[in-house]
């Protein structure tokens, strides 16, 4: 799959109460359109968010106190910025895995 299939990409913290989306330490949910209608989901984490996450959960006894963390169609990243985020979608379009890594949204009916 080509770039050129790309129509759009939404991101969830670009809807955020201004200041709330940090860059280094954050995740959000990115939906991904293509020039032909489908739509793909995916969830951004960055690597530190992932060690707050840890700490967080050992700290309220979630997830076993901290030893899993899970999410369906996570992709880590060094910074949660449109840009990088940008470029982790160009690359999987062009070694064409995007449909690999993100998953595909089904609406109703169809």
């Amino acid at each position: 799959m080509k770039a050129d299939k790309l129509k759009n990409i939404w991101i969830e913290a670009e809807e955020w109460v201004e200041g709330q989306w940090n860059y280094d330490n954050n995740n959000t949910d990115v939906i991904v359109t293509l020039t032909n209608g489908e739509r793909y989901v995916g969830s951004f984490f960055t690597y530190s968010n992932i060690k707050e996450l840890k700490n967080k959960n050992q700290r309220t006894g979630e997830n076993l106190n901290g030893k899993y963390l899970w999410s369906s169609d996570m992709i880590l990243i060094d910074k949660c910025s449109r840009q990088d985020i940008e470029q982790v979608i160009d690359e999987l379009l062009k070694q064409d895995e995007l449909t690999s890594v993100f998953s595909k949204i089904v609406e109703d009916g169809m």
